[in-house]
């Protein structure tokens, strides 16, 4: 489910019945989840706050960036080299790598280089009309997505705080516990008691005070655990460390992501080519005999031509992430225009497949809007539901005696009443997680050093 910070249950809602599996492992679920959404929660809450401002940001840029992206729909399109060329004049201190021709009526085309004054990583996108090959401006674009300035500032402050790889412990940590709390959660929402099935599912009527809180925490988290748990799972496939390992396991299982081989034989031509490029020496047949060829061979829609660099021709390859998906590829021999490799997205291991659904999903790119949508409303979701967890905690605070006290942590030794043939297995699994995803496994460690540091202060304090 997700974030719940409670202090103490109310017995007579809540409690299973004794001698249940559940009733010894409720208590121990109830103390790990009190935790992780108590110390975890402010970067949850940093994650979702980010991740709700870049979910908008697609079509916050289509606005912004509305007179480098659109232009008015001429009769006829200019060659695609004469676009290439228009944007050279632009920018001589430019080497062309890629070409993104316009995919539909009204949509400029975006010649992708490396210039000077661009960081690495990045690429200067120049803007060209398709049916004048007027040059209507450029902007700095990241990632096979081509994120623009907002939308690359938005991803970088919720990957990484914009503190490079310091900052990517952050995100890895949250993403390390979100599926944690959010199951934990789902546990503890299940097993409560309840009267009416119906609370399960929607927020109770007619209650007040903490049980209204917690009635909407555990609704609204009820039906956002599937898409936390998935953005949990995907955000970690490209983190730092757990990453590592998720990709080792997914190479060894044969599913790897496959490339096209653009790779010539016999190396470098000989002889300087028609300067398409800039890079690649030798005869160059150009990209619009190059277009057309990866056409002829079925690869159309929303494309991407990649030009060649020494030793390699063109690459073609179709970027509609849309579903059905269109992400097949070709290569093309720039000597003669020949293809001399294809790769079909129908071919790719299905381990590949789901892991590029899973990336598009949790970027944004899967389902267009709806994928957007999708996740603003997970981020939201996430963000109330933090919210609700930390109200909760106010609630449940003593405030006989202290009126600006906190809430009380669920008791300790909860792990004591799990029965040790249900102990050692849980201990051995969580080890092989804490292994494989290490920044749950170091935090969590730390969580009970630091538990058992205060309980043995608080017993030489009692002694003296």
């Amino acid at each position: 489910m997700a974030i719940d910070v409670p202090t103490q249950t109310d017995e007579s809602e809540t409690a299973p019945p004794r001698g249940s599996i559940w009733s010894a492992l409720r208590p121990l679920v109830l103390r790990v989840h009190f935790y992780a959404g108590l110390l975890i929660a402010p970067l949850l809450l940093v994650a979702a706050t980010s991740g709700l401002l870049y979910s908008l940001s697609f079509q916050a840029e289509k606005i912004l960036y509305s007179d480098e992206l659109t232009v008015p729909v001429g009769d006829r399109a200019v060659p695609l080299s004469a676009q290439v060329d228009a944007a050279r004049k632009v920018r001589p201190d430019g080497t062309v790598t890629a070409v993104w021709p316009s995919y539909e009526d009204g949509a400029t085309t975006r010649v992708l280089m490396t210039t000077p004054d661009v960081e690495e990583g990045r690429s200067l996108a120049v803007f060209v009309d398709p049916y004048t090959a007027d040059v209507r401006g450029e902007l700095t674009s990241y990632g096979s997505s081509g994120a623009l300035p907002l939308r690359t500032w938005l991803d970088e402050l919720h990957r990484d705080l914009h503190l490079g790889d310091l900052g990517r412990n952050y995100s890895e940590m949250a993403a390390s516990w979100l599926w944690v709390v959010a199951l934990g959660g789902l546990l503890l929402w299940l097993g409560r008691r309840r009267t009416a099935k119906r609370a399960l599912f929607v927020p109770e009527r007619g209650v007040k005070g903490r049980r209204r809180t917690l009635s909407w925490h555990g609704s609204v988290g009820l039906w956002a655990v599937t898409g936390l748990v998935l953005l949990s799972a995907t955000g970690l496939t490209w983190s730092r460390y757990a990453g590592e390992n998720i990709g080792a396991v997914q190479d060894q299982l044969g599913g790897a992501t496959p490339t096209v081989s653009a790779t010539l034989e016999g190396g470098a031509h000989d002889g300087h080519g028609s300067g398409q490029t800039g890079a690649h020496q030798g005869a160059d047949v150009g990209v619009d005999r190059a277009l057309a060829a990866a056409r002829a061979a079925g690869i159309d829609g929303k494309l991407s031509v990649i030009l060649p660099a020494e030793g390699s021709g063109y690459i073609v390859k179709e970027t509609d992430t849309k579903f059905p998906v269109h992400l097949d590829s070709v290569a093309v021999d720039p000597k003669d225009g020949k293809v001399i490799d294809e790769l079909r997205f129908a071919d790719y291991p299905l381990l590949a497949k789901l892991t590029r659904f899973g990336i598009d999903a949790h970027t944004g790119v899967f389902l267009g809007l709806a994928n957007q949508l999708a996740l603003a409303a997970l981020a939201l979701a996430l963000i109330l539901l933090i919210l609700w967890g930390y109200r909760m905690w106010w609630l449940r605070r003593p405030t006989k005696d202290r009126k600006l006290s906190a809430g009380r942590a669920i008791p300790r030794g909860a792990w004591r009443k799990v029965p040790i043939t249900m102990l050692l297995p849980l201990a051995a699994v969580t080890a092989a997680i804490g292994w494989f995803v290490p920044m749950l496994g170091i935090s969590l460690l730390v969580f009970l050093v630091a538990d058992l540091a205060f309980a043995g202060v608080r017993r030489a304090r009692a002694r003296a």
